[in-house]
């Protein structure tokens, strides 16, 4: 029991050394490919707001159909079960 709980520490130890020089380049990699600046600015450039409002109202009118339909079949579904189980 004492050798697997050794095991188990061991090896967290190895993968939090692991850990930290793996978040050390992920940072850097970041800040060189131009960081949250470089990134905000392609989001601004690519969509304007009024595209962006629109593409969120079309989102917004999927999500609500999805959600008729999947409550149609959820309905659908437990007619099924309910009539199965009074057939039973």
């Amino acid at each position: 029991m004492e050798a697997v709980t050794l095991l188990i520490a061991v090896t967290a130890l190895i993968l939090g050394i692991l850990a930290v020089p793996a978040l050390i380049l992920a940072i850097l990699a970041f800040r060189r490919t131009g960081g949250a600046a470089d990134l905000k600015r392609q989001v601004e450039s690519t969509t304007s707001s009024l595209d962006l409002k629109k593409q969120v109202e079309f989102l917004a009118s999927m999500a609500d159909s999805l959600r008729e339909k999947t409550a149609d079949a959820l309905d659908r579904l437990e007619k099924s079960i309910r009539k199965s189980e009074k057939g039973e």
